[in-house]
């Protein structure tokens, strides 16, 4: 190998970005979210795909109002009201969209703006 080629070598990135706990969130929320979308797509033909999404969203939304009711919860009081609520809305409306009473899209929203404020306070940070 020549000079060049060894001092490009030892400048590259080897190292994989570095994960935050709030990155790590962003990218589950992503990717449910985005099941839950593809899902909602296929219509009629896609429920039982749906149905796997809503369950794996109901989930994280669970472990999170778990987590906002610790009393050892760092966050503000205001916001783990508020995401307790989402936690609670989002319980409440999936059973709605699983009966075919409500569309899948409120979900994706809700979803949609948690993603948001993740990548925002990730910034800042």
């Amino acid at each position: 190998m020549n000079t060049k080629r060894l001092a490009q070598r030892a400048y590259q990135s080897n190292a994989t970005p570095i994960r935050t706990p709030r990155s790590g969130e962003y990218e589950v929320f992503a990717r449910v979210t985005q099941r839950l979308a593809a899902s909602a797509r296929k219509g009629k033909g896609g429920f039982s795909k749906l149905a796997e999404a809503i369950h794996e969203n109901r989930r994280l939304w669970n472990t999170l109002a778990i987590s906002v009711a610790d009393k050892d919860n760092a966050l503000p009081a205001d916001l783990r009201a508020r995401l307790f609520y989402l936690a609670e809305f989002t319980e409440t409306y999936s059973r709605n969209v699983l009966k075919g009473n409500a569309p899948v899209g409120p979900l994706v929203e809700v979803n949609t703006a948690i993603m948001r404020g993740l990548r925002k306070e990730g910034k800042d940070t």
